[in-house]
């Protein structure tokens, strides 16, 4: 992710499996910080389908973390 800044401005977003490649609800539109605390707080599972994006990235969230 070529962002750091914890105010950049994110999507914090699910992507579930499913038949058809799964469906991205997204959590939070906010700052970087907000989104990393928002994802801390979900379950183990979900924290595997969280994704983060900015204008021209996008990582998983336990890509990010590790």
């Amino acid at each position: 992710m070529r962002t750091v800044s914890e105010t950049t401005s994110v999507r914090l977003y699910h992507r579930a499996d499913g038949v058809d490649g799964g469906a991205a609800t997204t959590l939070l539109y906010g700052s970087l910080a907000e989104a990393m605390a928002r994802a801390a707080r979900e379950s183990d599972e979900v924290q595997a389908g969280l994704f983060l994006a900015t204008e021209n990235d996008v990582v998983a969230y336990l890509d990010l973390i590790d």
